[in-house]
């Protein structure tokens, strides 16, 4: 897609920091990193969220995720990995092209703000609800 800075590192138009590339999807070197090693896996072909994203590249994503993770563990040893992706300009999604954040934690490092809410019972009757809607929906 026409001016997408992760089209433009697809293309070799952008310098990045290579990690993993198969014929669906690009991984490289997060750089404003949240810890040391974040990593975005990208599909090739342009989606702009999860909703548009065709499954076979987001199966690609996946088991990319997977190789790439383990690499974390083997290579940093992490001993736990953050996976985040964002959907929509509301939740913080910044670059419209659909992307999976890959975030190593190394043992004694900083908690990730991402990782550490607090859990608070829900109401129930709510909770029913929307999960019926959501149900209905499909």
């Amino acid at each position: 897609m026409e001016g997408c800075i992760f089209c433009k590192i697809i293309k070799g138009e952008i310098p990045s920091t290579r990690i993993y590339e198969d014929e669906k999807v690009y991984a490289f070197a997060d750089i404003n990193p949240i810890l040391e090693g974040h990593t975005l896996i990208i599909p090739k072909r342009h989606s702009e969220n999860l909703w548009e994203i065709p499954e076979a590249d987001l199966s690609a994503i996946h088991a990319a995720s997977k190789k790439v993770a383990g690499a974390m563990k083997k290579g940093l040893g992490a001993d736990g990995v953050a996976c985040v992706q964002l959907n929509g300009k509301s939740v913080n999604q910044v670059v419209m092209h659909y992307h999976f954040h890959l975030i190593p934690h190394q043992p004694g490092g900083p908690d990730l703000p991402m990782t550490a809410w607090k859990l608070m019972p829900g109401d129930m009757d709510k909770i029913k609800a929307n999960a019926e809607k959501i149900s209905r929906a499909l």
